[in-house]
Parts: structure tokens; C-alpha cells; sequence
């Protein structure tokens, strides 16, 4: 899997972290949706990863995916921030997997 984050993505996601101390990870949120296979991509800002999390370098830093997860993501994929939106999107080189992603910090 390659993620590329873009520079407008990664200054968001700078401003956004709250401690020094932390990963970033792309979460498969399945929560609310009643089905694994309904989940919806966020991005997590999390104290240490979980079991099952693999980090996947990026052009930008490091990000966190959960290998069990890696088989609903495309093999490219580009975090992308919408200033319009004021939104982060991921997208991969077919179609925008979710246009209105949203950032949390754990």
C-alpha cells in the first residue's frame, strides 16, 4: 500500500495534533454502521498503536493502518485537504473514497 499526503493535508494535520507525543493513523471506523463492510475512513490521532496496526511510510510521515483493514483500501492512496470543505479527503487514483473525512484525536 502507498499513501501520499498532500502538503495542504499535512499542514492541516499539524495544526490539529495536540501533543507532541502521538500517531497518525487511518482508522476504518465501523462504529454505528452495523456491518464491517460499511465503514467509513477517518483519520485518528492516537497515543501509541494498536495490536494489528502496520506503519505505512509516507511522502510526509508516518501513518498507521490496521492490517486487518488494508483489504477495503486501494493499493494508491492520497490524503488530500479541501479548503473549501474544510474537510480532508481520501482519495485514490479511481475515485474519492470519502470527500469529507474527519480528524479526531484520541
Amino acid at each position: 500500500m502507498q499513501i501520499t499526503i498532500t502538503e495542504a493535508a499535512a499542514e492541516q494535520i499539524r495544526l490539529k495534533m495536540n501533543r507532541e507525543e502521538g500517531y497518525l493513523k487511518l482508522k476504518y471506523d465501523t462504529e454505528g454502521t452495523g456491518c464491517v463492510l460499511n465503514g467509513v475512513p477517518i483519520l485518528w490521532y492516537v497515543e501509541e498503536p494498536e495490536e494489528g496496526d502496520v506503519t505505512i511510510e509516507t511522502n510526509s510521515m508516518p501513518i498507521l493502518v490496521e492490517k486487518i483493514k488494508m483489504v477495503f483500501y486501494d493499493k494508491e492512496l492520497k490524503i488530500d485537504y479541501s479548503d473549501k470543505a474544510k474537510m480532508f479527503q481520501l482519495k485514490s487514483p479511481g475515485q474519492t473514497i470519502n470527500g469529507r473525512m474527519s480528524f479526531k484525536n484520541q
